[in-house]
């Protein structure tokens, strides 16, 4: 018996020993991986009380990806993410969306971004930082190609999370106009080869799997984003099935102006939502 508390308290002390220690409030971490090319990069933004070392909460998680051509450091750039961690007393991871779209690729297995964020960065997250490691106190959200990703991967991972958001996504992938642009046919060979496997990749195709009530879901748009009608036809597609969700619409571009403006609403809507 001894022997067994012995080993359980030198197990213990190793797992915290490879634990990230937080000495400010926004920073890096990398995560390895197989699933694509080369280590995963992400930011990640804690609470000012996650510093203390007299503080051993454990905060829900809310995942932020990246837009079409950005990068981990993009909210960091554009946003104050140390105030919005500290405001809503949440951590805040940032991956590198390397323009995956977050599919795992049918044609490149180099860019199997799913699988990297659900079966790499999540667990490698709850590994290292202190957060409530369960599908209802974690939520993902994103923009433009980010906002699609945050919505395939949460309705694909409902058991990972409880809570999605999608700000100016690019949700319906199908439209014509859309198919020579943002390395979409590298990730899925071209629309017109393959057009069920666009039609299979598009958040619209999830609709179909929903239930009402397994996601807490918000998608907002800017009523003079490109993406704007993808958007409406979502939330169509959605009341049509009975789906509840959030949907909010306001003047504004597919630019971080409104981005910066709208991921309060998102934040603030998760936390009514996410489990503490």
């Amino acid at each position: 018996m001894k022997r067994f508390l012995l080993f359980t308290l030198i197990a213990a002390t190793l797992m915290q020993g490879s634990a990230k220690v937080m000495k400010q409030q926004i920073d890096t971490m990398t995560v390895a991986t197989t699933h694509i090319a080369s280590p995963m990069t992400v930011t990640v933004a804690v609470p000012a009380r996650y510093l203390s070392t007299m503080d051993n909460t454990r905060y829900p998680v809310v995942y932020l990806l990246n837009g079409y051509s950005g990068g981990y450091q993009d909210y960091r750039k554009n946003m104050r993410l140390d105030s919005l961690a500290n405001v809503h007393n949440i951590i805040i991871v940032c991956p590198d969306g390397r323009d995956s779209w977050y599919w795992d690729s049918p044609v490149d297995k180099s860019m199997q971004m799913e699988s990297c964020i659900v079966k790499d960065v999540v667990p490698a997250v709850d590994r290292e930082l202190r957060t409530r490691a369960n599908r209802d106190s974690r939520a993902i959200a994103g923009l433009s190609m980010g906002g699609h990703g945050a919505l395939w991967l949460a309705t694909r991972h409902k058991e990972i999370f409880g809570n999605a958001g999608s700000m100016s996504g690019g949700v319906d992938i199908t439209i014509p106009r859309f198919h020579n642009n943002w390395k979409m046919k590298d990730r899925l060979g071209t629309y017109k080869s393959n057009p069920k496997r666009w039609q299979n990749h598009s958040v619209m195709s999830r609709v179909s799997t929903l239930k009402n009530g397994e996601l807490n879901l918000i998608i907002c748009c800017g009523s003079e984003d490109f993406f704007y009608q993808a958007n409406e036809n979502l939330h169509k597609a959605l009341n049509a099935r009975g789906i509840d969700h959030e949907y909010q619409i306001k003047p504004g571009g597919h630019s971080w102006p409104y981005w910066r403006s709208t991921l309060p609403a998102i934040l603030d809507f998760f936390d009514l939502h996410l489990a503490r």
